[in-house]
């Protein structure tokens, strides 16, 4: 290859990567701030729980509704609800016990259980939405508290030091990685990866920070 051509193949290939880092190193912008971007993390609400109780052990259940108004009647009848207008649908986001039910939405899934420490007195629960392109991953990272996804397209993979999870669309469950425990985000499979998540820890601590101290495998490529 000409030396000029490697140059300016170079420089489109920086001028690609650099957006992408962007939006993959594990940093989550407002939703409000999204403008035309494809690929990242998005806050798309955010709400303060106070202190959690650690038994029964606690899931993120996802119920969608047709009606805002009856979604608004589901939340004010319990506080650990928070309801998210975002992928065309009204969701109504629950931290509770397993085998806590909404009487009038569509249930789609839970995912859990969470791990939850009694000596964190402000829980904040923070939910996102996160999309990705096939094996385009994260920046490791680490959250104080635990991080939960629920795929909606394509599948994820989550890489911890303990080895790797996996989530297609349709399957039941989620991913679920512990506060503290560094991990790396994948999409995967043929097409693009979209899911929500939330992540659960104290709303004085970062939501999110870098994890040095660890190379991961790269074992969601296997």
């Amino acid at each position: 290859m000409r030396p000029l051509r490697a140059l300016t193949l170079l420089v489109a290939l920086s001028s690609i990567a650099a957006p992408l880092r962007a939006q993959t190193d594990a940093t989550c912008m407002p939703a409000s701030e999204r403008a035309d971007r494809k690929v990242g993390c998005f806050v798309i609400a955010q709400y303060d729980m106070g202190r959690l109780l650690i038994r029964p052990p606690l899931y993120w259940h996802l119920d969608v509704y047709t009606d805002r108004r009856a979604a608004d009647r589901a939340h004010q009848r319990d506080n650990r609800s928070t309801v998210v207008e975002t992928m065309g649908k009204i969701w109504l986001f629950t931290i509770a016990p397993f085998d806590w039910k909404t009487p009038d939405g569509e249930h789609w899934g839970s995912v859990g259980p969470l791990p939850v420490s009694a000596e964190v007195s402000d829980y904040r629960a923070v939910y996102v939405e996160g999309a990705l392109e096939p094996f385009l991953n994260t920046t490791p990272h680490r959250h104080d508290g635990a991080e939960a996804w629920f795929t909606l397209e394509g599948s994820i993979c989550a890489e911890t030091p303990e080895g790797k999870q996996e989530q297609a669309v349709g399957e039941p469950g989620g991913v679920v990685v512990p506060g503290g425990v560094p991990m790396v985000l994948s999409g995967t499979g043929v097409g693009p990866h979209r899911a929500l998540g939330v992540i659960l820890q104290s709303a004085t601590k970062p939501m999110s920070t870098p994890a040095s101290d660890w190379t991961p495998k790269n074992s969601c490529r296997g």
